[in-house]
């Protein structure tokens, strides 16, 4: 599983050695990680505004001027998927944890037999849950369910994603997007890429979807697009 951890900490040397330990976590798991460690909520607070689909957040409690708990409960009014585990060197605020359901409370000093466990236990639980694609338009965003978007399609410096309901259009590399979907997504032209549970026919120049629209298709595709819904269901 590919996930993105944010590790929020005010004491840069906290910062390096929980790195490391989720760099080694990930070697041994076979979890592909990408990290981004925070000096502040704040300075998190702020890339959070433009990226929203952080999966796992490794928080400090004490810090400046917001606390890894204030934080947490801005990030759940919105986001009730990410997984939340506090790190600090003190109890006191554990009670707290309960109100932004987080998934555990780690000490200082770390222990890396520990950190292992709990992102584990993370990462089963982002498995569990159905995965869905943060889409930011009109200066809101959406967590949009894997499972209702039909196909995804670039438009210049911009992507559509068309949904079962509706189609969003977010300023988002093509490539970028189909980075962040799941193997049930398939490129089947060079501005296209279709989610292969919605083909009800293959053509040999299209797809025809369930709803009745048809999506372009390269050429040659039709045979690659087959042998991947026999592979995939």
């Amino acid at each position: 599983m590919h996930c993105k951890i944010s590790i929020i900490d005010d004491n840069p040397a906290d910062t390096e050695y929980i790195s490391a330990l989720v760099t080694h976590w990930a070697d041994t798991s076979g979890h592909r990680v990408h990290i981004s460690t925070f000096p502040s909520a704040e300075a998190f607070l702020f890339q959070y505004e433009e990226e929203k689909d952080f999966d796992i957040l490794l928080l400090d409690i004490e810090m400046g001027e917001m606390n890894g708990v204030d934080l947490a409960k801005k990030v759940r009014l919105e986001n009730d998927a990410v997984q939340i585990v506090f790190i600090t060197g003190y109890p006191d605020f554990i009670a707290q944890g309960y109100e932004v359901a987080a998934l555990h409370y780690l000490m200082k000093p770390v222990s890396g037999e520990k950190l292992n466990e709990v992102l584990d236990r993370a990462v089963a639980n982002l498995e569990k849950a159905e995965r869905r694609l943060c889409v930011t338009y009109d200066r809101s965003t959406e967590f949009v369910p894997f499972s209702q978007i039909l196909y995804i399609e670039a438009q210049k410096q911009y992507v559509l994603i068309h949904t079962c309901d509706e189609t969003y259009r977010m300023k988002q590399s093509f490539v970028k997007v189909l980075e962040e979907l799941d193997e049930f997504f398939y490129k089947c032209q060079r501005s296209f890429a279709v989610n292969l549970s919605y083909v009800k026919r293959i053509q040999s120049n299209s797809v025809l979807l369930k709803n009745g629209e048809e999506i372009p298709i390269s050429r040659g595709m039709a045979e690659k697009i087959g042998k991947e819904i026999v592979r995939l269901f």
